[in-house]
């Protein structure tokens, strides 16, 4: 089997990061190498990763001291992109992000991720479905997908990772779906898949609160370049749950404040065209779809 490597930016993540190492170590196909970036933490996340690191020489630990971007999300790309200056000297195929709250239902993850590359030559960008803690019972994140791979477990195929040039340090996020929009833009196949079940044990949301971080996310939409019709309709799709109600109101409002006072998006007009064609793409579908079944 091809060798992999594995990033993981950390900051305060004492309460999970070491289930993580375990959940990696558990693994029948470890990585060759494994970078872990103490992004500044203030609790015991350095002391757990000194610790695991001291026992298995393909853990390395780093520490970054937070930069003046460090109230933002741009934070976390910086210590990807650290990671990946020291990690990218290395030999390896495949190379993924691994958040410091996850945990893996099984031993045969990444054995099963790498022949996913194996059997399919244009697949770039790959994971599989996150799960989260709801009410004591793991259950699929309600917006999985399988056009698309939550940035905590996004593994890319080498070449892809370099085509994409790296990461972008978005100020309200999106890292990872830019990277991913960027894959296909240059011919690369992204794709996840739900029988490969990914735990995430800190739910976005119940940490930030649903109106806050529904908010940053429509700023984050508008950064991004996404469509407005597009956006009306995905907040209004989120209605159909009422547990995301204020999370999908907050998120419009927050697109639409960005809408009406125009700051500077960061990517570049060709992004945005491909971004825009490819939702527009998305609601032809779903409007078709739509009106046959209701036929």
């Amino acid at each position: 089997m091809k060798p992999y490597v594995l990033i993981t930016a950390a900051y305060n993540e004492g309460a999970y990061i070491g289930k993580t190492i375990q959940s990696v170590l558990a693994q029948n196909l470890l990585p060759k190498h494994w970078i872990i970036v103490s992004d500044g933490s203030m609790d015991r996340t350095d002391e757990i990763i000194k610790k695991y690191s001291s026992k298995h020489e393909f853990i390395q630990y780093i520490r970054i001291e937070k930069r003046k971007q460090s109230h933002n999300f741009a934070s976390k790309v910086f210590a990807l992109n650290t990671g990946y200056n020291i990690i990218k000297k290395y030999h390896f195929d495949f190379i993924g992000h691994l958040d410091a709250d996850i945990t893996f239902h099984g031993s045969h993850y990444y054995e099963l991720i790498l022949d996913k590359f194996i059997r399919y030559p244009k697949l770039g960008v790959t994971g599989g479905y996150i799960y989260e803690n709801n009410q004591g019972h793991f259950k699929s994140r309600p917006f999985n997908s399988v056009d698309s791979v939550a940035g905590g477990i996004q593994i890319f195929r080498r070449e892809c990772y370099e085509d994409i040039a790296g990461f972008l340090p978005l100020e309200f996020g999106g890292e990872d779906w830019y990277a991913e929009v960027v894959a296909r833009m240059k011919g690369w196949e992204v794709e996840s898949f739900p029988e490969l079940q990914v735990l995430h044990h800190k739910p976005t949301l119940g940490t930030k609160g649903s109106v806050k971080e529904g908010f940053r996310q429509g700023l984050m939409d508008y950064s991004l370049g996404s469509d407005p019709v597009f956006e009306i309709f995905k907040c209004l799709y989120r209605l159909k749950k009422r547990s995301h109600i204020s999370y999908a109101f907050s998120r419009l409002y927050g697109y639409s404040r960005s809408f009406i006072l125009r700051p500077e998006i960061p990517v570049s007009a060709d992004f945005i065209r491909y971004l825009r064609k490819e939702q527009r793409k998305r609601l032809r579908i779903g409007f078709l779809s739509f009106f046959t079944s209701n036929q």
